[in-house]
């Protein structure tokens, strides 16, 4: 598919349900929105053997789908990690390709929404509320910082309105998540969608391997570093993938912090339909924040009166990171080299300058004032 960033579409014509209410999205939509991505081309070379259809017991199969399975078992083991489990996707993805790509799109949304409600029952809410007290004005500042930021610096690298509108909600909100909601309020394109969605991605990638060595580096608290996180990174994944990987207290602030930004897609969606004059469009609402909130009372108050209720939070918290692991390893499998090079470089220019800006900036005031 071919990328026209640098095209404004047409603005879509007025119908006759132009003066209803806005509407919410319905999952189905979302998860359209997010499978926007080509699928990888089919390798050849030294790997063509491994796309060559067999047959074993009356079923037929490939031996990338026998490698794709066995990379997903490593990943369900104590011996995988959220890095390691993102690093194996990629390797798939660059080598043999995802043959499973259409699935793993439709489970990874779904996946990434149940690991984060198990999280919840491994977190103390009057903790959750202290954390989110602190991150409340970083995420104020830094979302309309990087909306204002991101139109100067779109506008000057030429790319289309809608397109520097998707990646600066992406980097300033929540990644994909913020991508999906905002392209059918913004009546985007696929190619748009596609534009925005890879360039998140990819920095997403990359944030999850780079940000752990530079918290240690600098000797960040785990309150410091969740913090940094909840801000710096783009999707809910990375971010708790990163947080974990440092510490439980900085996995307990990064998802808590994060979910509280997450809710931020609303009013943004709103001021969006408002901005950019399209009415009677469809809002999508992050209802498993709300499970998240739930799982996070329980495993507070419910212990105290249900004894029984002590033993699952851990059960649940271990079957939410293995979950994320999982949630990981697809999202790596999807980035093929297909999809990093279709975005194109100016796209992936705004997406590092606006990180690069609200990375340090936010790491420079967390370090001095938290």
């Amino acid at each position: 598919m071919t990328q026209h960033p640098n095209t404004t579409p047409p603005a879509a014509p007025a119908t006759e349900h132009s003066a209803e209410p806005l509407l919410f999205a319905s999952s189905a939509e979302i998860e359209h929105a997010e499978a926007t991505l080509d699928e990888p081309e089919t390798t050849t070379g030294i790997f063509r053997s491994l796309h060559t259809p067999r047959e074993l017991f009356g079923r037929t199969f490939t031996l990338r789908q026998v490698l794709f399975g066995l990379f997903l078992v490593f990943c369900l083991t104590p011996w995988a990690s959220p890095p390691i489990a993102l690093a194996l996707g990629l390797v798939l993805a660059q080598t043999v390709g995802n043959p499973f790509t259409s699935h793993t799109k439709a489970f990874t949304h779904k996946l990434l929404q149940f690991s984060v409600i198990g999280l919840g029952f491994g977190m103390n809410a009057h903790a959750a509320v202290q954390a989110g007290k602190e991150g409340i004005l970083f995420t104020v500042v830094s979302i309309f910082g990087t909306l204002f930021l991101g139109y100067f610096v779109g506008k000057w690298l030429g790319l289309s309105k809608h397109v520097v509108h998707l990646i600066s909600c992406g980097t300033a909100i929540c990644g994909g998540s913020a991508i999906a909601a905002i392209g059918p309020v913004l009546r985007a394109k696929d190619e748009e969608m596609s534009v925005g969605l890879g360039t998140v991605f990819v920095l997403n990638a990359i944030a999850l391997f780079a940000f752990p060595p530079i918290g240690h580096a600098l000797h960040m608290s785990q309150n410091q570093f969740g913090l940094w996180c909840a801000i710096a990174i783009h999707d809910t994944s990375s971010v708790v993938g990163a947080a974990a990987a440092y510490g439980n207290q900085a996995l307990e602030v990064a998802t808590t912090v994060k979910l509280a930004r997450a809710l931020w897609i609303i009013p943004v969606a709103i001021g969006t339909a408002m901005i950019f004059k399209q009415k009677g469009v469809k809002i999508s609402i992050p209802y498993f924040i709300f499970g998240f909130i739930l799982a996070m009372l329980f495993n507070t108050f419910a212990p105290a009166y249900i004894p029984a209720a002590k033993a699952l939070g851990p059960v649940m918290v271990n079957l939410a990171k293995i979950g994320l692991t999982v949630t990981l390893f697809f999202i790596g499998a999807g980035l093929s080299a297909k999809v990093v090079s279709s975005v194109g470089i100016r796209p992936y220019v705004l997406g590092v300058l606006l990180w690069i800006v609200i990375s340090t900036t936010s790491l420079y005031v967390i370090l001095h004032a938290v």
